[in-house]
């Protein structure tokens, strides 16, 4: 970490380095004259950046056990991951290398990080509260996929089993309901002091310890858990109800990982930006997200960065990924050392009028109007309403409450208002409704998006809801099964 902080150019240079000497043995590498690549500018220049559809067909080569594809040797496993915005399934390798050097390597610097923010803690004496996906490993060809948590629980040392609870077994079953409960029984007869896992499905376990022992507050069942690392998806929504499932202060800290790797973490105790993890086995590239960068794909290294710009991250990474664009996009708001936030999707937007509202820009509303109005939000997502004749547009939102606002109406004009303070192009749209009409907000019924989920086969685990989508491809079956009856 002090490499990180200290002297992240440098860290930088030894991953590039490294992943082309490595790349010089793969057949990826030959196509693209990794003998040649002798610095960044050549690099820019030989090797394309890449969408997965772009780079499947060498995925789906190394997953039928072919040797050197992608990264030096075969790659035995591989990350199943749906996305959010895509339905057809992505196949994530997962080397040896990415496995130590990055994926638990980055944990130990996590916990290692916050023993130095809190050298008083209790965590290591207590157990860590872990939910994990779906145990299935698949083996198709010469190959395994599954969940990452999956792989990586099948590839973590035993002792690790005294450190967490539930088991392996218990942890990594596949059935959503029958899971829940079972945790839930284990695990209100542990001592633990530290929680790990998605905000939206941990809600829905801790919830389910209080309702199962009667308790009020987790620090009835636990008196010493004090600290819950999350990721996967913003924790704003959530702020409100976790402040209230505990007496005492419960910490929250950030992890920014995917199947592609472990990118970044809260390392600060005041602060909620993540320092992005610079000497774990990845190189990282960033796209301006504005004008026409995108598309073009044109990129610039970790040197060229500007605080407050939104970009999409382009990773090279020891899982044999080249160029990838992982479809996240990120602002950095220091570059001494280089910390960020997770600003979004590059697919999770709505720009159906020029508004080019993000999603940290309808996070940042929903929690000021759940704020003002007394509300609890528990899931939401968003979609365009096209112009249709003379109609004007509009944005339209399905929101799940775990507590109602006290006035309704209330709630939707300081969520316009703030959209409008904080993005200057919905404003613009907004002025006298000349493109959009004022946002229609619809309020979900109890477990929809549960019941939602469920249909789909994604609850638990890594699963997550599209917050926004530029089409109505997630928001019409929402507002279908709003209509009927909550599923027993």
């Amino acid at each position: 970490m002090e490499e990180i902080i200290n002297a992240p150019h440098s860290a930088q240079e030894k991953e590039f380095s490294l992943l082309i000497e490595n790349g010089k043995k793969t057949e990826y590498g030959l196509a693209h004259h990794f003998n040649e690549i002798k610095n960044y500018q050549t690099f820019q220049e030989k090797v394309p950046i890449v969408t997965y559809e772009e780079i499947q067909p060498e995925i789906e080569r190394a997953r039928k056990g072919k040797e050197n594809i992608l990264w030096p040797g075969i790659c035995h496993f591989f990350a199943k991951s749906s996305g959010t915005t895509n339905a057809k399934s992505k196949f994530i390798p997962i080397t040896k290398q990415s496995l130590e050097s990055n994926h638990f390597t980055c944990g130990k610097m996590l916990f290692a990080n916050y023993l130095r923010n809190h050298p008083d803690t209790v965590i290591f004496k207590r157990k860590n509260l872990r939910i994990g996906g779906s145990a299935e490993l698949y083996q198709e060809y010469k190959t395994k996929y599954g969940d990452l948590s999956a792989i990586m629980i099948d590839n973590l040392p035993f002792w690790t089993d005294f450190m967490n609870t539930p088991n392996r077994e218990i942890s990594l079953m596949s059935d959503w309901d029958v899971k829940l409960d079972a945790i839930a029984n284990v695990v209100i007869n542990e001592s633990v002091g530290s929680l790990t896992g998605v905000p939206s499905w941990m809600l829905v376990l801790l919830n389910r310890c209080l309702e199962i022992t009667g308790k009020e507050k987790l620090d009835d069942i636990w008196p010493d858990v004090e600290v819950f690392f999350h990721g996967g998806i913003s924790f704003k929504p959530y702020q409100t109800n976790y402040a209230d499932l505990c007496r005492k202060e419960l910490r929250h800290y950030e992890i920014y990982n995917a199947s592609e790797g472990f990118f970044a973490f809260q390392d600060q105790k005041d602060s909620k930006d993540l320092l992005l993890l610079l000497n774990v086995g990845i190189f990282y590239e960033f796209i301006p997200m504005e004008g026409s960068a995108l598309q073009e794909r044109k990129a610039v290294p970790l040197s060229d960065v500007e605080v407050g710009k939104n970009y999409a991250i382009v990773i090279s990474s020891n899982g044999g990924l080249w160029r990838y664009m992982i479809g996240d996009t990120v602002k950095f708001v220091s570059v001494n050392p280089y910390r960020i936030v997770v600003s979004g999707r590059t697919k999770h937007y709505i720009n159906a009028f020029g508004e080019e509202v993000i999603i940290e820009n309808v996070e940042d509303a929903l929690k000021v109007a759940a704020e003002a109005t007394e509300a609890k939000i528990n899931e939401f997502t968003g979609a365009p309403i096209f112009m249709k004749d003379k109609e004007k547009g509009a944005h339209e939102y399905i929101i799940e409450f775990e507590k109602l606002p006290v006035n309704f109406k209330a709630f939707k004009n300081i969520f316009d208002d703030r959209l409008k303070e904080i993005n200057s192009d919905y404003e613009a749209k907004r002025y006298n409704n000349m493109t959009l009409n004022a946002p229609n907000i619809h309020i979900a019924r109890e477990n929809l998006f549960y019941d939602w989920m469920k249909e789909r086969g994604k609850l638990g685990g890594q699963n997550k809801v599209p917050r926004l989508c530029n089409d109505r491809q997630f928001i019409e079956p929402l507002l279908r099964l709003n209509e009927t009856k909550t599923s027993s």
